[in-house]
């Protein structure tokens, strides 16, 4: 470092009120080459993405002006891009002010300043970890920052089937989505009867695959029951085969026609053939069936893994106390096992709740409902896949997709601090 003396009359504000263009605060401090360097950054920096700013912040405020000549989709696309820009050459002009007072109060009080080489190795050794995430935050920004920041300005334009792109220019339209959403009629019933079959479908399901895995996982752990690896080997199975292929085997059996479930069973016991397929009430009975089988194996596993490390001194206390079985797993296993499980537990509930595979694979959200505009089974996400990818209304399925964020963020963060795991690390 090179010793300085100090400058009374240097300025650490007017220093960093000189870095808005990064460099010349470098320069009023008398940092030469660091001062040269970073104008010479900003000036490559401002030339090379000169007209991604000026076509981008244009084309997300107007969406385009001429028909068949502007695509607004582009357009979006570019403004989004243009915005991540922005917020990145702002982060580095707040910190260029900040080293620039830094050196300014350092001069000041006459200190020791760090030379180039010292300061870009300092930053180096302090900056390395961050270094290494930078490729994992690019991902994270392109893979799902970008598509979550179009999909929530499709939701205030008027993106459908008759207003599509580059043939028409679209427009922004506020809240009208979300009004059309709560006031005509058959948005309103649709949206209605699906977020309430969302609702118990998630409850339904969830809990019963829940409840199924503790109960197998109490049974399993119980001291008298042998061959405990090979009944849990069994239990998991369901696990180890892709759902894809389960669902689609299920798919089969639940048909009408000749599915293994009515013409095996059903028919031969009661001459009856049960409408799997074609009746909402029993092809909802049948998802939340498939959902059960699909989903204990995972929580079974998790569960009993946790009561192997419940302490055996427990339960000896309980029975020394009188307690009864039911007791001992009110009191002793129930709570520890949910204490350890709470976070997975809601993940269960809220990937449910977006449950697309299932839904789709099976009926695609069959059998249909007059009057609207999704089928009987569909969820809220199967609607939006079929509003986005088979009627072309974008905007609209976009709007959706905000509510089903909202939905899930507010269940979690609910459940979150309700949950003894989240006031135990507060």
């Amino acid at each position: 470092m090179k010793e300085v003396a100090p400058m009374k009359n240097h300025n650490p504000k007017l220093a960093g009120i000189l870095s808005i263009v990064p460099g010349i605060g470098q320069l009023y401090n008398r940092q030469w080459l660091k001062g040269s360097l970073l104008l010479l950054i900003t000036a490559a920096f401002i030339f090379v993405f000169y007209d991604i700013f000026n076509m981008g912040f244009w084309g997300l405020f107007t969406l385009g002006t001429l028909d068949g000549v502007d695509d607004s989709r582009v357009l979006i696309g570019q403004g989004i891009v243009a915005v991540f820009l922005t917020v990145f050459a702002v982060i580095m002009v707040l910190l260029t002010m900040k080293d620039a007072r830094r050196v300014a109060k350092m001069r000041v009080e006459g200190e020791a300043i760090p030379s180039l080489r010292e300061r870009t190795k300092h930053s180096w050794d302090k900056g390395f970890p961050y270094l290494l995430v930078l490729p994992g935050l690019a991902l994270l920004l392109l893979a799902v920052v970008f598509p979550l920041l179009y999909m929530i300005i499709l939701a205030f334009t008027d993106y459908n089937l008759f207003n599509s792109p580059p043939r028409n220019v679209l427009n922004w339209v506020g809240f009208q989505n979300f009004i059309d959403l709560a006031t005509i009629p058959i948005w309103r019933q649709t949206f209605i009867s699906v977020l309430s079959w969302t609702i118990v479908w998630t409850v339904v399901a969830t809990t019963l695959q829940i409840a199924l895995a503790l109960f197998l996982a109490v049974i399993v752990n119980d001291k008298r029951i042998k061959y405990k690896k090979l009944i849990r080997t069994v239990l998991i199975l369901p696990w180890a085969v892709p759902s894809f292929v389960t669902i689609l085997i299920f798919a089969a059996m639940f048909n009408d026609g000749f599915g293994a479930i009515n013409s095996d069973l059903f028919v031969p016991l009661f001459d009856f053939a049960v409408p799997w397929l074609s009746d909402p009430f029993y092809t909802r009975i049948a998802l939340i069936m498939i959902q059960v089988w699909l989903g204990f194996p995972f929580v079974f596993a998790l569960f009993t893994g946790i009561l192997q490390s419940v302490s055996d001194d427990w339960y000896e206390a309980a029975d020394m106390d009188g307690a009864s079985r039911v007791q001992k797993f009110r009191f002793i296993t129930l709570p520890h096992v949910l204490f350890a499980t709470a976070p997975l537990l809601i993940m269960q509930y809220a990937g449910n709740f977006n449950n697309f595979n299932l839904i789709y694979l099976f009926n695609e959200g069959g059998p249909p409902v007059r009057g609207q505009s999704a089928g009987s089974t569909d969820i809220l996400i199967s609607w939006v896949y079929s509003l986005a990818f088979e009627n072309s209304q974008y905007s609209m399925a976009a709007a959706i997709s905000i509510i089903i964020g909202i939905l899930v963020a507010l269940f979690a963060v609910f459940q979150f601090r309700r949950s003894a795991s989240f006031k135990e690390d507060r």
